[in-house]
């Protein structure tokens, strides 16, 4: 079987999605890449979250020829491609529509870095891309055209995709980001928001990349 372990880190990572609310149904979808191969391992279109196994996963190339598979990847599979194609230090994509990140995403609005945790993880405010229509490359485009230094982009009208040097890394961006939505959600109806100064958030990521943890 190819690509044994990333496809069975794909599987487990499709775990947190649920469990963290990101998802509903069989909405959503994690892919991989592995660097030597440059082949992607990504989610099959349609089955549900507990009925995932890493022999179900599709490995494709970055041109979307199915390499191993016997079920249909992903709706998103175009988006993803484009992205690796794009990106060569992206090894991990989500896709999620989870609820108070794309509620920002169905008013056109980015999330401000009002939270010391959004300058931590994200750098800065959580960029808005426009409108682009599903099943091909549009999305994909939107989302390297406006996404920046971020690791995650809201895309109008759609949901969240979330970037990553590991398939991890993306999961980790995709679950902060959510509750950095639903915390600044919560705060717009308690009053107006405090921004942190520009210099301050630099200050905080530069901290946060350098510093934090072992």
């Amino acid at each position: 079987m190819l690509l044994e372990a990333l496809r069975q880190t794909i599987c487990l990572l499709h775990v947190e999605l649920p469990r963290n609310h990101l998802v509903t149904w069989t909405s959503g979808n994690i892919s991989g890449r592995d660097p030597q191969t440059n082949l992607v391992v990504i989610k099959p279109s349609g089955v549900m979250y507990p009925d995932l196994t890493p022999d179900k996963m599709v490995v494709l190339d970055l041109n979307g020829k199915v390499m191993e598979g016997e079920l249909k990847p992903s709706s998103d599979t175009a988006t993803h491609l484009f992205i690796y194609r794009q990106r060569p230090d992206v090894r991990g994509i989500v896709h999620t529509h989870s609820p108070y990140a794309t509620a920002f995403a169905a008013v056109g609005k980015p999330i401000p870095p009002v939270l010391t945790a959004i300058c931590d993880e994200f750098g800065g405010e959580i960029p808005l891309g426009g409108f682009a229509p599903i099943g091909d490359e549009a999305i994909g485009e939107e989302v390297v055209r406006s996404i920046g230094n971020s690791p995650v982009i809201l895309m109008q009208n759609h949901g969240v995709f979330a970037l990553g040097k590991t398939p991890t890394a993306a999961v980790k961006a995709a679950v902060m980001v959510e509750d950095a939505a639903r915390t600044v959600y919560l705060a717009m109806h308690l009053g107006e928001l405090i921004p942190i100064p520009p210099e301050m958030v630099e200050k905080l990521h530069k901290r946060y990349v350098e510093q934090y943890g072992q």
